[in-house]
């Protein structure tokens, strides 16, 4: 039994550092555009039956409860939180802000499309709309122009782009930002960038105008900030941490019998 403690608080332990691992990732990105934060869940693991329950006494009673002991916990999944984030304004006019359901869709290197919340978007040398990166200039999907003459853009709610050139009193349209929506964005996969892709899991993308089927509008000149809890992820690391001493304590406290065990039993 002692052995058993001390599996079971080392499961424990290792539960509680997945934990510590996932807060820490949070706190990392409380000032992440459009990130959004993710939550640990756990499981107890398999069971010792030393005595079943409803087993027939002498007496021709069935016993109302068992003897059994778990085998610990482990990590069952880890869920993220797709609420919305504060609207941060900003004075850049292709800083775009999801209110509501969706993703822009961006065009990886090798052609794929991934989704991402992160609406810093900027122009590149040829004029299309662009992920805001360093790294890598993925063009935003269906592609939108803005021609180099252009001395005002405009990006409505429902995702009209129109600009405004010399020589014409009415702004023209360039192009329509649509949004993506999944059944379950929970079975999204992450990649980093502030980036997502589908999976079987998700089901595939609903494509639509935003303000339209249940998407979100656009706002224009500002940027979604983080939804992570900075106070509650706090509080969370501290009884993550208080967890972790305990099974730690199990631990020694196991330890501690099997050596008074083995002193016992070399007398």
């Amino acid at each position: 039994m002692a052995i058993q403690a001390l599996y079971s608080a080392a499961t424990g332990m290792d539960c509680m550092q997945t934990k510590l691992d996932v807060i820490a990732n949070n706190l990392a990105n409380v000032e992440t555009t459009g990130f959004k934060s993710d939550r640990a869940n756990f499981e107890d693991l398999l069971y010792r039956h030393y005595k079943m329950p409803g087993v027939e006494d002498s007496a021709g009673q069935f016993t109302p409860t068992g003897i059994a002991v778990g085998l610990g916990a482990r990590c069952a999944s880890t869920q993220t939180n797709f609420t919305q984030g504060a609207v941060k304004e900003t004075s850049n006019p292709t800083d775009l802000c999801i209110q509501g359901r969706g993703f822009f869709q961006v065009q990886n290197a090798d052609g794929t499309t991934s989704y991402t919340r992160a609406g810093n978007f900027s122009v590149n040398a040829n004029g299309y709309l662009v992920v805001g990166s360093a790294n890598t200039g993925r063009l935003l999907q269906p592609p939108i122009t803005i021609p180099t003459d252009a001395t005002a853009i405009s990006v409505s709610a429902e995702g009209i782009v129109t600009v405004a050139q010399p020589g014409n009193t009415q702004q023209n349209q360039v192009g329509r930002i649509e949004l993506a929506s999944f059944i379950n964005p929970q079975g999204l996969l992450k990649m980093g960038e502030n980036l997502y892709t589908e999976t079987a899991s998700s089901g595939a993308p609903t494509l639509g105008n935003p303000g339209q089927d249940g998407l979100g509008t656009l706002q224009q000149n500002a940027l979604e900030a983080s939804n992570v809890e900075p106070t509650t992820e706090l509080i969370e690391l501290i009884t993550t941490q208080r967890s972790f001493e305990m099974n730690s304590q199990a631990i020694k406290a196991g330890d501690s019998i099997l050596q008074t065990i083995s002193n016992l039993r070399s007398y």
